[in-house]
Formats: structure tokens, C-alpha cells, sequence
């Protein structure tokens, strides 16, 4: 782009927001600027810009720019502009969905449970928990220390004698009154003591009880708290931090780069409780320095997700604007730190060793993909392989088929580009005809839009799957895609596949070739999509079946029995005194229900 000296003349001196456009009018880059007059032109004033800025500018046809009333705002919408627009010289992180939160139900004998969303109002969430495996392990050391319940309100409704997890010592079974009300909602309290940070005084507590029962020698409950004690401080070792006061709850966020591979590692700590961790890998961010890659980081993720009072960040960045815009979302003071000591140092130590570790790991994994890649597209004579999408399809009996379309690009599996198809209107368990179907699904709508194709096309089958593929590609006019059915071996044995070309050759490689690995792979992968989908059309069309059958169940009874009960499961437990509680059913009707799913 040619710099117009008019051009950056007639830019304000003020706080918004610049998009750099190409030709076709798509937006290139996304920034902000306390002052756009200079932060604009001095992309045309440095003497040496960095490659990747030097690659844009060529790009760039023009230039729009948005006036804010402060920096924050301009953050504000260049956060939510990237988010929509992902232009791909951004630094990009994908957004996850929620966080999950570890539950106590607003139930009269609480429920300890895995959340996400918003819970209701007399329910207590603890976290956000980083993942879902770090709120399963709480569950499970809560379990063990305090026994309170985990099943589904319906199964605790219907129970006439206490499960497994009470014979195991991990549930005192309110369900059947084995523990008083009053006691059960002590441990609950005492449960939630620890979640919100308390370890201290919950310990105090605990003892203070052990030492009473045991001066009214009641030695059986003393020892039992004994117990609860060492049990608690095994739970203190493995989760908790030393934090005190505000520096309880902190996010410890730190940046590592290795092998042109960039990781930012999260770690979570709430209630002085050392949550767990998670690595994020950025997009487009080829050229960019860690702490251009932390920056994105914190503003893209924390307008979205909940701010702890506390962030330390292991870059300087300029976080002023940032730390303002963060506040007033939380409505709060929010304190990014970078120069830090003591035990915080400590955090940020591990918190970067963790992101050294993943941008490592991710490193070596790239570097065997572009190897095995490599091998494959030698073995098959293709140069230009780089997109590889593969199809299977699953169904039990021909009920519920499903098809799968998975994509390798690059070097990695691209889960944005997956499908699932349903496939209807065929002989069911007509594989041959549910492979034609999907491939016309998936390939018709690219030829009308001169879409993209792959360089090579796996079907999850045999001759007969590889011939009805060809015909579909066939009726489409697709010529240019090379085929290849991945047939299972002998007893179905990994590693004994053999490769079956459209024209009928056939090729098997060894069980240690790298290229025969991605196939594998990838066709691993095909089988896991299509699988999961299929189980979720059975089930849900069970469910449906199941009560459509009963006469004098419509659609929006169905739906408020299923709600009412958590799925059909909970229906199948429930009594006949239970389902007659339900609104709108009669104990003629309940009766009727439970014969039919006994």
C-alpha cells in the first residue's frame, strides 16, 4: 500500500479502532490506538517492519478506522471485532465453551455435581474450574472426605436401599435416612467451607468436634473424625496453595515459545485452592513474539469468561486500558501484575514451565505430522497433498445411520470443518448406499460454489464402499480427487489394512510406515465422529419411541415428563406415586407409564 500523506493527515488524534482491508474488502488486521493518527502511520514510518507486518502491508488496499470515546471502548471493539471477523493476521484463540463449576444443588439434602451454564438460585457453584477432569477429581476427594451424594434427584427420590458408593465409603446415603438431616447438611456446610477457601478454620472446627466426642467418650465418632482430619489434609496437600486474603483467588497466566510453536498456560487459583491448568495454542500467529501472544490472550479471553481480582502475566504488557476495561466488566478493581515476588514468583515459575513444556510437546507432534505427511504423499505420489477428509458410517441394525466427515489439513485434524450427516431414504443397513448418499451430501452444495475439495479422499471400507464412491464423485463431475477405501484386515486387526485404489489396485504398507500411521489416524478419528453421533440419534429416538407409544402421552407431556425426571432413565426409576406427582398426570396414566417401561 502506498502511504496518502492526506490520508494519515485527516486521522484524529483520538482513541478508536483500524482495520487494515485488502482488494476483495476482506478485513486483514484489527487494532486498536490511544492515539490513530500515530499509531497508524507509524506502520509507514518504521525502517524495517517484521516480515509478517511487511506481508500484510502489501496486502493492505485501504484503510477504515473507528473514533472511541477512550482506550478501553477501542479495546472493547477490536476484541469483539476480531472475534467476529478472525482476520488471519490477528493473533487468534479459539473460544471455548464454558467453564464447568462444581455444584451443591439447592436441593434439602444437596447433591454434589459437575455444571456448566448458569445454576439456579439456591444452588452454590464453586470454580470456574480450568477443565472438567480437575472438577471430577474434586468430586472424587470430596467424596471421600465428606460422603455426601452424587446421583440425579430422581434416583435419590426412588431408592429403597443405599448403592454402591455408600458400601464404598463414599456417600452416608440420605436417600434411605442412614444420616440425619441435621448431620448430612453439617457436612454440606463443612463441604463448602473448604470449596470457598476456609481449610483453616474447617480444620479448627473438625478438631474442636473430635476433641468434644472424645471427652463424652464417645470414641466411635472421635475416631471417625480422626479420620475426616487426615483424609482433609491429604486433600489440603494435592489442591491448596499458601494464599491468604485477597490473593486468594488469582489467575497465574505465563507464555513459552519452542520450535516457532507459541503456548500460554492458565492455571486457576480460587479460594486458595490450586484449581489445575490448561495450555492454549494460538492462530495466526506466525511472527508474533510471546508477549504480543499474551496480550491477545488476556483481552480475548477474560471478556468472555469470569475475572478473578487478580491476573499475573509472565510478559510486561501494556495492560492499562486492559486493566480498566477488565474492572468495569467485573465491577471490581482487577490487578494485572507482571514483576512479582515471593511465593508468586513461585506461580509464575510453574505456570511458564507448564507453557514451555506444551509449546515443546506441540513442537514434536507438528514436526511427526509433517513427517508422516510427508511420507504418505511420497508413497502416493501426490506433491500437493495437504487436505485429506475420510467418511464412514455407522448405525446398529441400519437403525439411526449416521455418516462422519472428518478433515486433516495441514498438519493437524481441523474439528471446525467436521460433519455429521443423516442419512435417510435407503435399505437400512445399506452401507454401499449410505456411503453414495453422504458423499453427494458433502460434495453437490462444493461443485454449485466451486468449494474447496480435498487432495485426497478415505473411505472407511472395502471395494464395495470404494465403487459406490466413485459413482457418487462420478454423477458430480469430480475427477480430480484422488480415492482410496481403507479396507480392514484380517479379523479386523490394526495394522492389517489394505488400501484399495478406484481402479481396483490394492496396496498394503507396513504396519511401521509413517504415511500408513495418519491413515490410521484419520480413519480412527472418522469411526470415533460417526460412532458418538450415531449413540446420540439412537438414544434420542429410543427416548421418543418409547413414549409416543403410550396412548395419552402427547409431545408436550413427553417433554415435561423428561424434564421432570432428567431423561428416560429417571422415568424408568421412578414409581408410580412418582410419576403421578408429575402435573398433569393421573394415577390411571402413571400406572399405564410404568407398565410400559416394565
Amino acid at each position: 500500500m502506498s502511504v496518502d500523506k492526506e490520508f494519515l493527515a485527516s486521522l484524529p488524534t483520538l482513541p478508536g479502532v483500524y482495520r487494515m482491508v485488502d482488494a476483495a474488502g476482506a478485513v486483514l488486521y484489527v487494532g486498536k490506538a490511544k492515539d490513530l493518527r500515530k499509531r497508524v502511520a507509524s506502520y509507514f514510518l518504521k525502517n524495517d517492519p517484521s516480515p509478517r507486518i511487511r506481508l500484510m502491508l502489501k496486502s493492505v488496499d485501504h484503510i477504515d478506522t473507528t473514533v472511541t470515546r477512550t482506550e478501553a471502548e477501542a479495546l472493547l471493539l477490536e476484541n469483539n471485532l476480531i472475534k467476529g471477523l478472525k482476520p488471519r493476521f490477528n493473533i487468534l484463540f479459539r473460544d471455548d465453551k464454558s467453564y464447568p463449576y462444581l455444584l451443591l444443588t439447592g436441593h434439602s439434602c444437596p447433591r454434589l455435581a459437575f455444571y456448566r451454564g448458569t445454576p439456579k438460585k439456591n444452588d452454590q457453584a464453586f470454580g470456574p474450574y480450568p477443565n472438567s477432569y480437575a472438577v471430577r477429581e474434586s468430586i472424587q476427594l470430596l467424596q471421600k472426605v465428606f460422603q455426601l451424594r452424587t446421583c440425579e434427584d430422581t434416583v435419590f427420590g426412588n431408592r429403597s436401599r443405599p448403592c454402591l458408593l455408600h458400601q464404598i465409603k463414599r456417600c452416608s446415603a440420605p436417600c434411605v435416612k442412614l444420616i440425619t438431616a441435621e448431620t448430612y447438611a453439617r457436612d454440606v456446610a463443612e463441604a463448602a467451607l473448604l470449596l470457598r477457601g476456609e481449610a483453616t478454620a474447617l480444620t479448627e472446627e473438625i478438631t474442636a468436634q473430635m476433641n468434644a466426642a472424645a471427652q463424652n467418650l464417645d470414641f466411635e465418632t472421635a475416631a471417625y473424625l480422626r479420620d475426616r482430619l487426615r483424609m482433609l489434609a491429604t486433600v489440603r496437600e494435592k489442591q491448596f496453595v499458601d494464599t491468604t486474603g485477597s490473593e486468594a483467588d488469582a489467575d497465574v497466566v505465563a507464555v513459552a515459545e519452542a520450535g516457532g510453536v507459541i503456548a500460554v498456560n492458565l492455571t486457576m487459583i480460587r479460594g486458595g485452592r490450586h484449581l489445575g491448568d490448561r495450555s492454549f495454542f494460538p492462530q495466526h500467529s506466525e511472527g508474533a513474539t510471546p508477549a504480543e501472544a499474551l496480550d491477545a490472550f488476556v483481552a480475548q479471553h477474560y471478556l468472555d469468561h469470569p475475572i478473578p481480582a487478580r491476573i499475573l502475566v509472565s510478559e510486561a504488557i501494556d495492560g492499562a486500558a486492559l486493566q480498566t476495561l477488565l474492572s468495569e466488566q467485573a465491577g471490581k478493581k482487577i490487578t494485572l501484575q507482571h514483576r512479582v515476588t515471593g511465593e508468586r514468583r513461585v506461580w509464575l515459575a510453574m505456570a511458564q514451565a507448564n507453557a514451555r513444556l506444551s509449546a515443546e510437546r506441540r513442537s514434536a507432534d507438528r514436526a511427526k505430522q509433517s513427517q508422516r505427511l510427508a511420507a504418505l504423499r511420497d508413497t502416493l505420489e501426490l506433491p500437493t497433498l495437504s487436505r485429506i477428509e475420510c467418511f464412514d458410517i455407522s448405525h446398529t441394525m441400519g437403525e439411526a445411520t449416521i455418516a462422519s466427515c472428518v478433515v486433516y489439513e495441514g498438519d493437524d485434524l481441523k474439528k471446525s470443518d467436521y460433519r455429521r450427516y443423516n442419512i435417510e431414504g435407503i435399505t437400512p443397513g445399506d452401507d454401499y448406499a449410505a456411503m453414495r448418499a453422504a458423499l453427494i451430501k458433502r460434495f453437490h452444495r462444493t461443485v454449485e460454489e466451486n468449494g474447496v475439495l480435498p487432495d485426497l479422499l478415505l473411505i472407511d471400507g472395502g471395494k464395495g464402499q470404494v465403487a459406490m464412491a466413485v459413482e457418487a464423485l462420478a454423477e458430480l463431475g469430480i475427477d480430480a480427487v484422488l480415492l482410496l477405501g481403507v479396507a480392514k484386515g484380517e479379523a479386523r486387526k490394526p495394522g492389517l489394512e489394505t488400501l484399495i485404489f478406484a481402479d481396483g489396485r490394492e496396496l498394503k504398507l507396513a504396519r511401521d510406515h509413517a504415511g500408513f500411521h495418519l491413515i490410521q489416524q484419520i480413519r480412527d478419528e472418522a469411526h470415533r465422529f460417526a460412532i458418538t453421533g450415531h449413540r446420540a440419534k439412537r438414544g434420542k429416538a429410543r427416548v421418543q419411541s418409547t413414549l409416543e407409544d403410550i396412548a395419552g402421552i402427547g409431545p408436550k407431556r413427553r417433554k415435561q415428563i423428561l424434564e421432570h425426571f432428567g431423561g428416560l432413565q429417571g422415568v424408568r426409576n421412578a414409581g408410580v406415586d412418582a410419576l403421578a406427582s408429575v402435573n398433569g398426570i393421573s394415577r390411571e396414566l402413571a400406572e399405564t407409564i410404568y407398565n410400559a417401561l416394565h
